[in-house]
């Protein structure tokens, strides 16, 4: 089972091939493909590597497919 750690959008998230994430502050259009460079952990099905603080030469290619924004909250004082 591959996986990686990832830190995108001020977080840290365990990413898989194939899977749908939720990832805050992306300003690139719908439809685009980005390269995540921030990656700080990858396990392949035989090996770990484990960055200090990031592995070198790892990326993550992701597809961004919509932009979603969450529900309006309101504050009184």
């Amino acid at each position: 089972m591959m996986y990686a750690i990832i830190e995108t959008g001020g977080k840290q998230l365990r990413v898989e091939p194939g899977r749908f994430y939720d990832v805050e502050r992306l300003a690139v259009d719908e439809d685009a493909k980005i390269s995540i460079d921030k990656v700080l952990f990858v396990q392949d099905d035989d090996a770990i590597h484990i960055g200090q603080p990031l592995v070198e030469g790892a990326t993550v290619e992701a597809t961004v497919m919509r932009h979603l924004r969450g529900r309006k909250i309101i504050v009184y004082k």
